[in-house]
């Protein structure tokens, strides 16, 4: 897989899933000072942005289209060896969450996106917060901002076409083989038809700090425990999965499980387009319950900034360098659309 992809179709295929995963994670690259550019800045992406996909007031820059829901956290107290975290020994800690799809356009189609997200927020009873955001590709394309850069301006619309053109995305790939197993991922991604049914991933890596300052590397996931069935082939409705996760939660409950990936020495720590090895210990640190959903952009997560160097005493982030720069992006989209008045004529 380390040569270029070879069809249009298989071009096209990374191309839109590189669309939502770079609406989702591109404007990362554009920290000031991270390109060698003072040029370059967070501004700038979200720019870039509303160029590309247009100017949508009070939504959020990235990830524009989604949903608040709410819910709680059981620990499993696995976990709470290895981090001074009380999230992972508090019994049940309280959880506002917002399942979304990749892109910055809040009119695009549900399943319009291969890309779909899941961020959360944990308040535990110590008064400390936990935000992370998760997306359902286990690990991203490249490695660095810069790569980012260069992947921005390969997903540059077609004026004529206005989709990407399939050969710049062949030329990208070929020229960045650590996008092997990201395209791996991409050409067996079969959607399914919930976002209940989606497992999500933190993709960036982070250290759990135990009580005697010991520091373990992890990678987390939340595993659907509800059964994987495949997305119509059809579907005609704008809010299919919105639709969907408000009438599974009219009969119940939903669960994910946490997992805790551990590294282990010589494992990528610091880079998020390499997978860490499929026999690597997990631990089951919990489970994820959402008990309701809000209005979209209207509920509980709309106020809140899922950065994910947000973290509680007992987690700290990894040297990855994208994780500053997700910071730098997401402040800056959260600063402009809190300026601005929802635009209620955008959504489909």
């Amino acid at each position: 897989m380390n040569t270029p992809l070879s069809g249009p179709a298989k071009a096209w295929r990374l191309a839109g899933i590189g669309a939502g995963l770079l609406a989702v994670s591109a404007g990362f690259a554009y920290a000031a000072g991270w390109i060698g550019s003072p040029a370059l800045t967070p501004q700038r992406i979200i720019d870039t942005f509303e160029a590309q996909a247009g100017h949508h007031p009070g939504y959020r820059k990235n990830h524009a289209k989604g949903v608040c829901v709410s819910g709680y956290f059981q620990s499993s107290g696995q976990a709470a060896s290895l981090s001074s975290a009380r999230v992972f020994a508090q019994p049940r800690v309280p959880v506002i969450g917002r399942f979304a799809i990749g892109g910055a356009n809040p009119s695009t189609p549900d399943t319009g996106v291969p890309v779909r997200s899941l961020a959360l927020q944990f308040s535990s009873d110590d008064g400390q917060v936990w935000r992370t955001g998760m997306n359902n590709p286990p690990v991203m394309a490249v490695s660095t901002p810069e790569a980012f850069y260069e992947q921005v301006l390969a997903m540059t619309p077609d004026p004529a076409t206005r989709k990407p053109n399939p050969a710049r995305m062949q030329a990208f790939f070929a020229a960045h083989p650590e996008s092997t197993a990201f395209r791996q991922w991409a050409a067996g991604y079969k959607p399914s038809d919930s976002f209940a049914s989606t497992h999500y991933h933190s993709i960036n890596a982070f250290r759990l700090i135990d009580a005697n300052g010991s520091s373990q590397p992890v990678r987390w996931q939340v595993e659907a425990q509800t059964p994987f069935a495949a997305l119509p082939a059809q579907v005609e409705d704008n809010r299919y999965l919105q639709h969907d996760l408000a009438q599974r939660l009219k009969q119940g409950p939903l669960r994910w499980t946490l997992r805790l990936v551990l590294a282990e020495p010589g494992d990528a720590v610091d880079d998020p387009a390499r997978p860490w090895p499929a026999e690597r210990r997990s631990i089951d640190a919990g489970t994820l319950v959402i008990e309701t959903v809000d209005a979209p952009e209207q509920g509980a997560c709309r106020d809140l900034n899922f950065d994910p160097l947000i973290l509680p005493n007992g987690i700290e982030p990894s040297a990855d360098p994208i994780l500053a720069a997700r910071s730098a992006a997401y402040s800056e989209s959260f600063n402009r659309r809190s300026r601005e008045s929802l635009d209620t004529g955008a959504r489909p």
